[in-house]
């Protein structure tokens, strides 16, 4: 796979239009890694590519935010041949159910389809940080970010996009009177 973005357009994850992303922002384009996972052979090719960029790294788990983070981590599990999890919301919070748990000193990262301002992430952080687990990185697939730093550890995603995000109140979509769609999973 020569230009993973190229392929991100082919497998329909590239979308344009008005988009209110998961940070609040606004955006003309939406990265839905979903479409990528409509392929398994697919992610699973584009997944590794993700995984031997970490191939250095001591992990004993990932753990994705659901719901955008499940795939990227059970793929990344696979691939690195280590457990996969997810966190979820209750009650606004990120939480472990469903038996997850995470050990003191177990060394997780952090799995996510794409990062925009990092926030969903930095909430799994916490969470496994308030479990006395020791954060390795976080990895994504797309990294959409604005900031040059954006965690407090190390960071690795496979593409970096530069895409324009704006406020709502300088939302040039927003002033043309174009009505903006909510596809990601975060209810704001």
């Amino acid at each position: 796979m020569e230009n993973i973005l190229e392929r991100f357009v082919e497998l329909g994850a590239v979308k344009k239009g008005h988009f209110l992303l998961s940070s609040g922002k606004h955006s003309d384009t939406y990265i839905q890694c979903a479409k990528i996972f409509e392929y398994p052979i697919e992610a699973e090719k584009i997944v590794g590519m993700l995984a031997e960029k970490l191939s250095g790294l001591k992990i004993d788990t990932v753990i994705g935010p659901a719901i955008g983070g499940i795939t990227v981590a059970y793929e990344l599990g696979r691939a690195l041949g280590i457990r996969a999890i997810f966190a979820e919301r209750e009650n606004g919070i990120f939480t472990l159910r469903r038996g997850f748990e995470i050990k003191e000193k177990e060394k997780v990262l952090i799995a996510e389809d794409v990062i925009t301002t990092g926030g969903s992430a930095k909430e799994v952080i916490e969470l496994v940080r308030n479990l006395k687990g020791e954060i390795v990185g976080v990895a994504s697939l797309v990294d959409r970010s604005k900031e040059k730093q954006i965690f407090d550890v190390p960071f690795f995603s496979l593409i970096k996009i530069e895409l324009e995000i704006f406020n709502e109140e300088d939302c040039p979509l927003c002033k043309k009177g174009i009505p903006f769609i909510k596809p990601g999973s975060r209810q704001r």
